[in-house]
């Protein structure tokens, strides 16, 4: 079922196109916060962005705590990096106010 509607979803071209549209001014959004943070990121085609944190446990639970779900990638040699999904412009805004808090608290 999942592929049969991945493959339907391909093939309307509008739809690829807004998620596209979506996807690029997201991540534009995002690594444009991490920049203002301070904070170093790995240039991504995808729909998510790796950024240098520092203790990227202590940050990830914090995150956690405020209701922020991002992926640690320590398992990829990465232990200082946290990986965070592009979202709508409103949950990228609180991806952003969320780590600022908790790199504020986290000092």
């Amino acid at each position: 079922m999942a592929q049969a509607a991945a493959v339907a979803a391909l093939g309307d071209e509008e739809f690829v196109r807004q998620t596209n549209g979506l996807n690029r001014r997201g991540m534009a959004q995002i690594t444009a916060g991490l920049g203002k943070l301070g904070l170093e990121y790995i240039p991504s085609s995808g729909n998510f962005v790796s950024f240098k944190i520092g203790d990227g446990m202590k940050i990830y639970r914090r995150l956690l705590e405020l209701g922020v779900i991002v992926r640690p990638v320590a398992n990829y040699d990465m232990a200082g990096y946290l990986r965070v999904s592009i979202g709508t412009e409103n949950e990228n805004r609180q991806f952003l106010s969320a780590l600022q808090q908790a790199i504020e608290e986290t000092k």
